[in-house]
């Protein structure tokens, strides 16, 4: 069953981001820029007319996936290694003694 086609105020409605917004998102995914989450994205959309220049459909199916890739998800948070610091030498970093020895 194929999924209904929304109109560009509809879908931007069930993504929560205004119809500019929407408009803004298509130009970027038309040119290879549109990131969400740090994931380069392309939307999927019909337009009608001659040129492409008539009325833009977008997929239910299409909707659900980006708002899928919206979705935040909770990270393990992984302890920083703690750092190593020498007190008797403040500001050296590199090991000190012979570079033969080392």
């Amino acid at each position: 069953m194929a999924d209904e086609l929304l109109t560009s105020r509809k879908a931007a409605q069930r993504l929560g981001i205004a119809v500019a917004t929407l408009y803004e998102w298509l130009g970027q995914s038309d040119h290879g820029g549109f990131m969400i989450r740090g994931q380069s994205v392309t939307i999927n959309y019909l337009q009608s007319g001659a040129k492409g220049q008539g009325r833009i459909r977008i997929e239910e199916g299409e909707i659900a996936r980006i708002r899928e890739l919206m979705r935040v998800r909770p990270q393990l948070h992984r302890p920083r290694k703690k750092s190593t610091s020498n007190q008797n030498f403040p500001g050296i970093t590199a090991r000190l003694g012979r570079p033969d020895e080392v």
